[in-house]
């Protein structure tokens, strides 16, 4: 760390900023934020997480966590039916040892009441290491400085080491240090946020504490489980500092440290904490006695080096750099410095969703272990993969028994959230129903055996989980002959968890097929290079050439649902029946809708929690039309909500793909700083480590478009705007490749490996040793936007700015009332007005009024305005038409088209007529009966609809930014009018009506 001096900042809040590319720092305090900041400066080994809680400060929020401990206990249903979930799993916080309490004389120091005079601290991401130092005066006038330092290294499964160092500043006098364990009296959280917790566990009883010479120990059981644990302490003691006894009480043991202390004096005090599981009390004290023996003999130092020597192995085979945007650097290094730590790597313990810095989610596991996180490692720390996938083969067993409860007979279930691997969800809907994650487990497997080819690990777990599982599809699903023998997967549930219990969900069957494509891809090689291998496995199992043979039917005959009228995949059988989410979006902070909503209520209408459809296409979209995923994205982004944290990434990775760089770069930047900046407002209760995962794969897999094809790697890389360059390494099969991005193009260069062939932009490369090939950029995905429809049926105008030109009217009838009621506005403001509905526009305008208007004033103020505009445009005539509008809509008359118009404008009709033009029109679509206005769809739905065609046969035509995202919201393509900057999401963008010639974007 760089030398520390007084900056006068003490208390007063800022977010954690970016001084350093590789140190999360912070040089001022806000205790509001203090939950939120332990869990960001949270240290972790995958075994043990410790919380950032300051060692001398008591904190509510403050806990440690090992993978290990936790409670199970009933679930209590007043209507309990066969193969319900009967228990859960929840982690509870472990006996707290990084406290550290400071005495001078009598006065017990207490952070929170002394003035600060300044603050740092920094997460060291480049060595794993957690640094603070604090100098404060306390409310009786001493001025001391404490500096800590804290590891939790890679080579422990759990154990703590601390530097704490006390420097007196103007105090003289004695000062005690008492290091103390304790059980703690934290309760587990609980509430009605699902995020958070249901409160379960009842936490760790105390079986005792006590201690000698140095080593304190206190020992603790789960109740239900019977699962018991020790943790013990022992210190490195500086110079000056004298041990002053034991002392035990009922919930905790302390040793006392003691000295006297002048100005420009400092005592030290090295403090080890390690933590023992499951044998018997015995056999625990002398476990740790040797664990702590040996930790006093390596020293802080010792472990420093250690974690710094890991961390640096880490960062030379996972580089990640950004020109132009340090923000975004350290963001990126930031999220995937805490994947490393909270993933589970010992192959018996899970990778929560919340890692292990909090108790988010009661520390469950979640399918998105293996649809995000595992990815992230399998590129970048593959030996870390490969134990996360041990963990779901421990679990195996459990997931045979609750596939037994969900009556099948043969095969293996995993749970949605579990952590000893039984189902922990009391709602089947959304969580035994998710069957999707068997295919999750399965993805992972196969991207890891992609990775690494390790072929002893598919022959001694990963064959026997794919087999197992993939058994589970043909009980599920059958050949449905009124589907033409398609294979279809019944009641189930996708990863929408808005929508349950549905037949077909495509992301469910696409996932499925897949898995049941790597089961048979697997059980063939095995049969080519480990035949006795794979007759052990199958004579275990029980397993024949039949039923992999039923698999390989299953999965070529998959039912794959895709709507002709939208032309996008459909979500399921019903989806998209059901009537859009009717409900005004909330105002304030962003909740999710599961908090407000009866779930029937989410169930009923199209809106989706996260990406779905969007998601298959992003894990398995190879093979489907690049336009047919430009009209998905189009259609789901317009209907799902983004409440879970899982969502952002997945839209991010998939509108690069498609041709929405703008979107690409703001669902990244949302994923980016989930924890960093709370915008899901849990980061309280431990980080979201999908989203984590999220952002390092919206780099590598959106902006660098990395794929894996048939077990080759692939890349198509792009440049954000937004950034100069960047460049990042990954691990495949024993090489280590980097690859650098500039506006020149991209850099690949193989750093470890003799010989590795990759995909750039579909074309094969082969790199050597050692050497680099620079090839040019992927172009621009412009091609994606010839999408429309093949047999158009119906054009769907836009009046203002299309037909005509009105703006100049509204201009001056808003311009008359800003006037009149004395607030500022000017044609920069209108711009903003383009596209949008009357009293929305009138909320624009009275954002700089000195005042607030109530509702029933606004709706007297935008009637004001209406009158003044009707008024106005009583002059028009249809010498006001645009040019090229009449041949514009002859040719549509002639081509057989039908005519329909979606002005947000309820004085269309109105202008219509003074143009001349409204016969014209089959439909003309009322603005005050239509709910939400643009750029939500609901106009131009309105319009096709009563037009009687289907969307994906309806072209829009607009010249505002939020018309075109409303064309492509309700599945239809759209023609732009105008600037091609501001309209650049537009399908085709034309500078005026008169450059529209039907038949250069219309076909028969």
């Amino acid at each position: 760390m760089a030398d520390w001096q007084d900056n006068g900042a003490g208390r007063g809040g800022d977010r954690p900023h970016t001084d350093s590319s590789w140190q999360l720092s912070q040089t001022a305090y806000d205790a509001d934020r203090r939950a939120r900041d332990e869990t960001l400066f949270a240290l972790a080994n995958g075994g043990l997480g410790v919380r950032g809680a300051f060692e001398e400060q008591d904190s509510p929020s403050d806990g440690s966590f090992l993978a290990a401990a936790f409670e199970q206990s009933p679930i209590h249903y007043h209507e309990r039916l066969a193969g319900f979930a009967r228990s859960t799993d929840t982690r509870v916080p472990v006996a707290e040892g990084k406290r550290i309490r400071v005495w001078l004389g009598r006065e017990r120091l207490d952070p929170d009441a002394s003035q600060w005079l300044a603050f740092e601290r920094a997460l060291d991401l480049r060595h794993g290491l957690l640094h603070r130092r604090l100098r404060l005066t306390t409310p009786a006038g001493h001025t001391v400085e404490i500096q800590a330092e804290r590891v939790v290294p890679f080579s422990e499964h759990a154990l703590l080491a601390i530097r704490f160092r006390l420097t007196s500043i103007d105090y003289s006098g004695p000062i005690t240090l008492v290091s103390s364990l304790e059980a703690g009296a934290r309760a587990v959280a609980q509430g009605d946020d699902p995020r958070i917790g249901a409160g379960g566990g009842e936490g760790l009883q105390t079986l005792g504490c006590g201690g000698h010479d140095d080593l304190l120990w206190l020992s603790q059981r789960a109740p239900h489980r019977g699962f018991e644990l020790s943790a013990g302490q022992r210190h490195r003691v500086g110079d000056g500092l004298r041990a002053d006894g034991v002392e035990t009480g009922d919930e905790q043991v302390s040793q006392r440290y003691c000295a006297d202390l002048s100005p420009g004096q400092s005592v030290q005090l090295e403090k080890f904490v390690a933590y023992v599981q499951d044998a018997d009390l015995t056999a625990r004290a002398n476990q740790l006695d040797s664990l702590l023996a040996r930790a006093i003999e390596t020293g802080f130092d010792g472990f420093a080096a250690t974690q710094s020597a890991a961390m640096e192995r880490f960062w030379q085979r996972a580089a990640i750099a950004v020109q132009g945007g340090a923000d975004a650097e350290l963001a990126l290094r930031f999220n995937l410095f805490h994947l490393l730590q909270s993933a589970g790597r010992n192959g018996h313990d899970g990778t929560a969703a919340k890692g292990l810095t909090g108790e988010g989610y009661e520390g469950h596991c979640f399918w998105d272990t293996e649809a995000f996180v595992l990815p992230v490692m399998a590129f970048t720390a593959p030996e870390v993969a490969r134990a996360m996938l041990h963990y779901r083969y421990r679990t195996l067993e459990a997931a045979r028994t609750h596939a037994r409860e969900m009556n099948h007979p043969v095969g293996a279930l995993y749970p949605w959230r579990t952590i000893d691997g039984g189902e922990c969800s009391a709602h089947y809907p959304s969580g035994s129903a998710a069957y999707h994650i068997n295919a999750a487990v399965a993805y992972g497997i196969g991207l890891y055996l992609d990775a690494s080819d390790d072929i002893e690990f598919l022959v001694d777990a990963g064959a026997e989980m794919l087999f197992e599982t993939a058994r589970i599809w043909p009980q599920v699903g059958h050949f449905n002959a009124r589907k033409g023998g398609a294979f279809c997967i019944h009641e189930v549930t996708g990863p929408d968890e808005y929508t349950t219990l549905v037949n077909n969900n495509y992301y469910t069957n696409r996932m499925a097929q897949r898995h049941l494509e790597c089961a048979v891809r697997a059980w063939h090689r095995l049969r080519q290079s480990h035949p006795q291998a794979l007759a052990a496995l199958a004579q275990r199992l029980q397993l024949t050439d039949e039923e992999v043979a039923l698999w390989h039917r299953a999965a070529r005959a998959m039912y794959l649902p895709y709507d002709q009228d939208y032309g996008v995949l459909a979500q399921d059988d019903e989806f998209l029946d059901k009537p859009r989410w009717p409900y005004p979006a909330p105002v304030g902070e962003h909740r999710p809708l599961l908090l407000d909503f009866h779930p029937l209520t989410l169930y009923r209408h199209q809106i989706c929690k996260q990406a779905d459809v969007v998601m298959a296409l992003v894990l398995a979209g190879d093979g489907v039309d690049v336009r047919a995923k430009r009209r998905s994205f189009d259609y789901y982004e317009a209907v799902t909500t983004h409440d879970s944290t899982l969502s952002a990434p997945v839209f991010g990775i998939l509108a690069n793909e498609v041709g929405h760089p703008g979107k690409a770069w703001r669902y990244f930047d949302a994923s980016l700083r989930v924890d960093l900046d709370d915008l899901h407002r849990n980061t309280d209760h431990g980080v979201h480590m999908a989203a984590m995962a999220g952002s390092w794969l919206g780099l590598s897999q959106g902006f660098a478009g990395l794929r894996v094809r048939q077990g080759q790697l692939g890349f198509a890389p792009t440049l954000p705007d937004s950034w100069q360059g960047y460049g990042f390494a990954i691990r495949w099969r024993g090489c280590v490749l980097r690859l650098e991005v500039s506006a020149q193009g991209v850099r690949y260069h193989l750093e470890e490996g003799t010989e590795l062939a990759i995909q750039h932009v579909g074309e094969e490369l082969i790199l050597s040793a050692d050497a680099s090939a620079w090839q040019p950029l992927a172009e621009p995905r412009e091609a994606v936007r010839a999408i429309f429809p093949r047999a158009a049926r119906a054009l769907i105008f836009d009046l203002d700015g299309v037909l005509t030109d009105t703006a100049h009217t509204h201009y001056e009838a808003w311009k008359q009332l800003a006037d009149e009621i004395g607030v500022y506005f000017d044609r920069d403001i209108n711009e903003r007005l383009k596209g949008v509905d009357r009293l929305a526009s009138l909320r624009i305008i009275l954002e700089r009024a000195e005042r607030s208007y109530s509702a029933e004033e606004q709706l007297e103020l935008a009637t004001r305005k209406n009158s003044y505009y009707v008024e106005a445009i009583q002059r028009t005539s249809p010498k006001d038409l645009f040019a090229g509008v009449d041949r514009v809509l002859a040719d549509a008359r002639q081509a057989g088209l039908k005519i329909g118009l979606a002005s947000a404008s309820r004085n269309a009709r109105t202008l219509l007529d003074k143009l001349g033009i409204v016969d014209r029109f089959d439909y003309i679509a009322d603005a005050g009966a239509i709910r939400h206005a643009k750029p939500a769809p609901d106009i131009f739905l309105d319009v096709a609809a009563a037009l009687g065609v289907p969307p994906s046969h309806c072209i829009g035509v607009e010249d505002a930014a939020a018309g075109i995202t409303a064309i492509h919201a309700a599945g239809m393509a759209a023609i732009g009018i105008g600037d091609a900057r501001a309209l650049a999401q537009a399908d085709v963008v034309l500078p005026d009506i008169a450059a529209l010639r039907l038949g250069d974007v219309v076909s028969s």
